[in-house]
């Protein structure tokens, strides 16, 4: 085993390194949490005529969505902090022939020229502020007072195989610092009670939040276990972390995590492991 420096995980860098990757794997990304991206949408339940705000939209599959289901009178305008997925997802709105609107900007601290929204809609895009007390307190001055936020945010980590299960095999070839707990990060709002405490300090009340449970396809739908494993180490802070330890340490830990892989891929899905997300909602 090999000992890897702390800094080894260090926060993403979305407008950076973590959106070059993300982008790079998008269809991959989003064909792997597409379905609770898909249980949150129908929880909000928008409605036409509705002006809508998709906080950390990515590459804009969700905003998209949102566009069509607000309708011609409603509004949907997709955020993100990282320039390469704005730019992709302007691209897909053309194509698409979509009203909905993207803009890149910091939500932590960007004043945005628009009309107050009705609604805040995220999905995993919430998790990454440093300082997410005046991050919330910032979104919650584009909405309208009573305005409904919906969230979709991780669960602790033991409650996600698919994350375990890599950082088995990944924790067997080096060693990993653990993780800090409430640090910005895809597990930052794992613990509901300290979500609850920065909505409330920001300004929102009546937080519910219900679980999603399920399995998801790692790399998409059908993915090979040889493609999961690439998906693996291309596009997640593990495979980083894995190549600055030498081709010898990567070789052995992509053999470990095919074989891992392989123990879950179904034929017709591909690898399929559980996950648990909480769909959380408040009013501002």
């Amino acid at each position: 085993m090999t000992q890897s420096a702390p800094e080894a995980l260090k926060g993403e860098d979305w407008a950076g390194e973590m959106g070059e990757r993300w982008l790079a794997s998008l269809d991959r990304f989003e064909g792997m949490i597409a379905p609770i991206g898909a249980a949150l949408l129908a929880r909000a339940d928008y409605a036409k005529g509705e002006r809508v705000l998709d906080l950390g939209c990515g590459g804009g599959a969700t905003t998209l969505a949102i566009a069509e289901a607000v309708g011609p009178n409603g509004a949907a305008l997709g955020l993100d902090i990282a320039p390469m997925l704005i730019a992709q997802a302007k691209a897909r709105a053309a194509a698409a022939a979509s009203p909905a609107r993207f803009v890149c900007a910091d939500a932590a601290t960007a004043a945005l020229d628009e009309p107050p929204f009705d609604r805040l809609f995220s999905r995993f895009g919430s998790m990454f502020f440093e300082a997410p007390v005046p991050a919330f307190t910032n979104l919650r001055g584009w909405l309208k007072p009573g305005a409904r936020i919906d969230l979709a945010v991780w669960a602790h980590p033991r409650d996600n195989a698919w994350m375990m299960e890599m950082m088995g095999v990944v924790r067997s070839h080096v060693d990993v610092p653990p993780a800090v707990p409430r640090a910005p990060g895809p597990f930052a709002f794992e613990d509901l009670s300290y979500l609850e405490a920065i909505l409330t300090e920001a300004g929102f009340g009546a937080m519910e939040a219900v679980a999603y449970e399920g399995e998801q396809p790692v790399g998409g739908p059908n993915a090979t276990p040889q493609e999961a494993t690439a998906f693996a180490l291309a596009s997640m802070a593990a495979g980083r972390i894995l190549a600055e330890q030498g081709e010898a340490v990567l070789a052995a830990a992509r053999a470990d995590l095919t074989a891992m892989f392989t123990r879950f891929h179904r034929e017709g899905e591909g690898v399929m492991l559980g996950c648990k997300a909480w769909l959380v909602s408040a009013q501002a």
